[in-house]
């Protein structure tokens, strides 16, 4: 990298709103330029909810940044909801937004479960999307489900798996996601917390190269904690709701959207969603191009991360 692109500075919404579907009150809000190039952000977990710090990721002279929180999390009512809560709600939702806001194209950028929705949204709207730009590639697949929650991570990271072990009786941990289950699904709300954040905080451990106090402190806040343990594990269960587990990546897929330029930005030692994902991904769509980040973790706001991140929309920013 000749020059290392940082985030852009800090800026507050001009628009903000909710739209109403179901029982779900979701949040959305408009940042940037209003006559700028349309761009969603689709936001992680799923379960973690938008936060000012994505806004940075676009030239707020260039785009209409457009961020919302998906069902039942960040400021989206009600909190922690699983009710018409899955994969393909939340892709109809995206579309519903779209129209809602007059929008005829829009970049969409996701990162992790980001990337999966985004995936998802693309493959089932195509028209609706000028580009893509993913992260930290996802697909909800048992290999990858099970490195994180079963074994695999937790062999590079042993202390923060003991506590992640810690709400689990040892005669239940052959099975880590159905233990968890089991106690979002009881009545013991104590339980419930302690359980959500200790879910919570082994991802927040785990998402930079180097740990970070304040992220696993603001993963293991409780209220953030409950919506994103609850929900991430109700999809995690339901392997997303795909009709089976290579639907997003299978090239019969990836031929609905091979037209859309794409940018698949990817940590080398990112240890929630390892590269062999990103790596397979790009082998069935060789029209996008695929940057691995060799010093890098999971987390976008790592440095490496960060700059391809912010090329990427600086340089589709400039499509018409």
């Amino acid at each position: 990298m000749n020059e290392t692109l940082s985030l852009y500075p800090h800026i507050e919404p001009y628009n903000h709103g909710f739209i109403e579907v179901d029982e779900h009150k979701i949040y959305y809000e408009e940042c940037g330029n209003p006559n700028g190039k349309p761009a969603v952000f689709l936001h992680g977990g799923p379960g973690g909810g938008g936060s000012t710090s994505v806004r940075k990721f676009f030239n707020p002279k260039s785009y209409r940044i457009i961020i919302f929180d998906q069902r039942g999390c960040g400021r989206s009512e009600p909190h922690g909801c699983l009710t018409n809560n899955t994969t393909w709600d939340l892709v109809d939702d995206i579309e519903k937004l779209r129209v809602k806001l007059n929008v005829d194209k829009w970049l969409v950028f996701g990162g992790s479960w980001g990337s999966t929705l985004s995936l998802a949204y693309a493959q089932t709207y195509p028209d609706s999307v000028s580009e893509l730009v993913l992260r930290g590639i996802f697909m909800l697949r048992k290999k990858e489900l099970d490195w994180f929650y079963q074994y695999g991570a937790s062999k590079i990271f042993p202390e923060a798996w003991e506590k992640f072990l810690e709400p689990i009786p040892e005669d239940e941990r052959n099975s880590l996601m159905n233990a968890y289950h089991k106690i979002f699904l009881g009545d013991d709300e104590n339980k419930r917390l302690k359980a959500a954040i200790a879910w919570s905080t082994w991802e927040g451990s785990t998402s930079s190269m180097s740990y970070k106090p304040e992220m696993v402190s603001s993963f293991s806040n409780p209220k953030f904690a409950l919506a994103f343990a609850l929900i991430e594990n109700h999809y995690f269960m339901n392997l997303g709701f795909l009709e089976n587990e290579d639907q997003l990546i299978k090239s019969s897929s990836i031929d609905k959207i091979r037209h859309i330029p794409a940018k698949i930005i990817q940590g080398r030692y990112d240890m929630i969603c390892p590269v062999e994902t990103a790596w397979e991904l790009s082998k069935n769509w060789q029209e996008a191009e695929l940057i691995i980040a060799p010093s890098s973790g999971h987390s976008a706001f790592e440095k490496e991360i960060t700059h391809h991140l912010i090329s990427a929309t600086n340089e589709f920013s400039e499509h018409v």
